[in-house]
């Protein structure tokens, strides 16, 4: 594999994971089970995998188009995708981490609920407007770098292994939580923010200068 390519699908792969941030997501899922043991967290586990997966393929590949069936342009995405980014990145930063993913409303209609695996852990929590925001700058960038077919494959694969790392430790949410502790979660979850926020920061100046090139023909 050419090796700037390997650090495009690296850069990718961390993105989308740091974004996805499921080490908080696992801490809202074990707040949320009741009873908190294996039996309800490795189901539950595939099941918000699994729809983060087909969530995110399915931005990959129609993302792009609907947004310029509605006249949007990537410039405009990056610049609001950084927004959004880097408002997560704050939440984060302070410990919040998926707090500003989902409201009270939400979560108490799932603590009522049986099955919480694709709302609202699925979606909103785990996928939320920062990840597709994402999926479609990076498609976006790789394809500017690469051509169309390298980018699909980079961003496919990209987000195959953010999944496989999701459901891992949504997987083991328990004996991690045991491990690190409340502080522990809190300050992986800070660690990421930072992540999150530089990676807000590279799409609001990407943003901001493509639409400046744009108004100045």
């Amino acid at each position: 594999m050419n090796h700037q390519i390997f650090v495009t699908l690296l850069h990718d792969t961390i993105a989308l994971t740091t974004i996805l941030n499921p080490f908080a997501a696992a801490s809202i899922m074990i707040s949320m089970l009741s009873p908190a043991v294996p039996a309800t967290i490795l189901p539950t586990a595939k099941k918000a995998t699994l729809t983060v997966l087909i969530a995110s393929l399915i931005t990959l590949f129609a993302g792009e188009v609907i947004f310029h069936f509605f006249g949007i342009n990537i410039a405009s995405i990056k610049v609001i995708g950084g927004v959004i980014l880097m408002l997560i990145a704050i939440n984060m930063a302070y410990g919040q981490g998926a707090k500003n993913r989902h409201t009270p409303e939400e979560q108490a209609e799932a603590q009522e609920k049986e099955d919480i695996s694709i709302v609202p852990l699925g979606i909103p929590i785990l996928f939320g407007p920062g990840v597709i925001a994402t999926i479609v700058v990076l498609s976006h960038n790789d394809s500017v770098a690469y051509g169309k077919p390298i980018s699909y494959a980079l961003v496919t694969t990209a987000i195959v292994l953010a999944s496989v790392t999701t459901y891992i430790v949504l997987r083991y949410a328990g004996l991690l939580q045991k491990a690190l502790g409340v502080t522990g979660m809190k300050i992986l979850t800070r660690i990421m923010g930072l992540i999150v926020g530089a990676i807000a920061a590279q799409f609001l100046v990407g943003g901001v200068k493509a639409l400046w090139r744009i108004l100045n023909g």
